[in-house]
């Protein structure tokens, strides 16, 4: 049994974006579903956790949430859509299908990460991975720690674990020192960001911050021990049992792709409206740029409004326009160095799920002909993690998107609607 759920407006995703687009749109009198994967709304960035204390921001907009009439249904996982905005989820309860006129994808983003030698051991996650554990109420005190890659999400984490405990031994950005002064300038337009950037080093101060390094390679025989650095000049090695490495952050675009959207340089196209190339659906957050919190909830607000068929306040698209001009500095800020497609040998596995290591890829691929040659990416995270860093490394284009968007339940297949 399918159970069916309609609405004027249908918002997957419930961060900041999808939150802010889903109250919008209800304020306007528009009956909506807002649909999220976990538990709870707010995504990785409001995540809950036991004595998780939210920003005043995510506290404002649960309130206005509670209020809207938004109907909000968590653990929900959109896995296929049709023409027509017809959803395909799995729901706590079984199969769900939703049908609305109007869609806004507010899908959010993930990590990157770039294989190299040791990177699967024990002891090695991602950034993000770090900052939602600490949110969930997991513990690293005591734990000796390096952080890497690159982005301005290397700070908070390192100051969280700081905060919680950790020995935080070094924080490596891969970007050139020149590039990071240069875009730390910029911040003057964006007071706040600046002052945030500097509370957060503040409370990491004893441990050494090098930008233009980063990790070569992880060492132990159980779990991690140490890491190999460079700075492209010298070679050192850092004692740690933890090290937390992501490069930057990758948009979710498999739900806008399945369902046609354009994308360009990886991300969703939007017009002024926050609206795709297919009429009715519209997109907003990271999977349209990378440019933080607020202005995920400035485009939220534009694709709520739109969905809603009401104009969005002139306020809203000047701080979009701010919003996009610091994306775009951010982007140029902390694009990866060359250096780093070379760090894999060939014995490095670069797809976790299959087993695949770097010598098994032929340069002269395409993605999909390294897909038929050694299953790369077609394990249960449909190469969410391998993918990207293909992508980098070879420069391949992404391969087609086929349903399902993401690993699902045969029942759930089943249950797809036959037109």
């Amino acid at each position: 049994m399918v159970e069916l759920r309609q609405a004027d407006v249908a918002v997957v995703g419930a961060g900041p974006a999808g939150i802010a687009a889903a109250v919008r749109a209800a304020e306007s009198g528009r009956s909506v579903l807002l649909l999220d994967e976990a538990p709870f709304p707010g995504g990785q960035i409001w995540k809950r956790g036991p004595g998780t204390r939210l920003p005043s921001a995510a506290r404002r907009w649960d309130e206005r949430l509670a209020r809207s009439g938004v109907r909000l249904l968590t653990g929900v996982s959109v896995v296929d859509a049709t023409p027509g905005f017809r959803l395909l989820a799995e729901a706590p309860d079984g199969p769900m299908r939703v049908v609305a006129p109007r869609l806004v994808l507010a899908t959010g983003a993930r990590e990157r990460f770039l294989p190299f030698p040791g990177w699967t051991l024990p002891g090695v996650l991602g950034v993000g991975a770090a900052q939602a554990l600490l949110k969930s109420g997991a513990s690293f005190s005591g734990c000796r720690t390096v952080v890497a890659g690159t982005g301005p999400l290397l700070l908070p984490v390192a100051a969280a674990l700081a905060a919680d405990g950790a020995a935080v031994a070094a924080v490596l950005e891969q970007a050139p020192g020149a590039r990071v002064v240069r875009f730390g300038l910029s911040l003057w337009r964006h007071p706040g960001k600046l002052a945030g950037a500097a509370r957060y080093r503040a409370r990491f101060l004893e441990a050494r911050y090098s930008a233009g390094a980063w990790v070569m390679s992880a060492s132990g025989r159980e779990r991690v021990a140490s890491v190999r650095v460079t700075d492209g000049r010298r070679e050192w090695t850092i004692s740690c049992d933890l090290l937390c490495a992501a490069f930057g952050l990758v948009p979710n675009t498999e739900l806008a792709r399945l369902l046609g959207c354009e994308t360009a340089d990886g991300f969703v196209r939007v017009d002024a409206r926050q609206e795709t190339s297919v009429p009715g659906i519209f997109c907003a957050g990271e999977p349209t740029g990378i440019a933080g919190v607020e202005t995920s909830l400035v485009e939220g607000q534009i694709a709520g409004a739109a969905a809603a068929g009401v104009p969005a306040p002139t306020a809203l698209v000047r701080r979009r326009s701010r919003g996009a001009r610091f994306a775009v500095s951010m982007a140029k800020a902390f694009s990866l160095r060359e250096e780093l497609r070379s760090l894999p040998q060939a014995g490095t596995i670069v797809c976790r799920c299959e087993d695949v290591t770097y010598g098994r890829l032929d340069p002269v691929f395409a993605a999909r002909e390294a897909k038929l040659a050694t299953r790369i990416g077609m394990g249960p995270c449909q190469g969410r993690v391998c993918g990207p860093a293909a992508e980098f490394l070879f420069r391949w284009t992404g391969d087609t998107i086929r349903p399902p968007a993401k690993a699902a339940l045969i029942s759930t297949l089943a249950a797809e609607d036959p037109e």
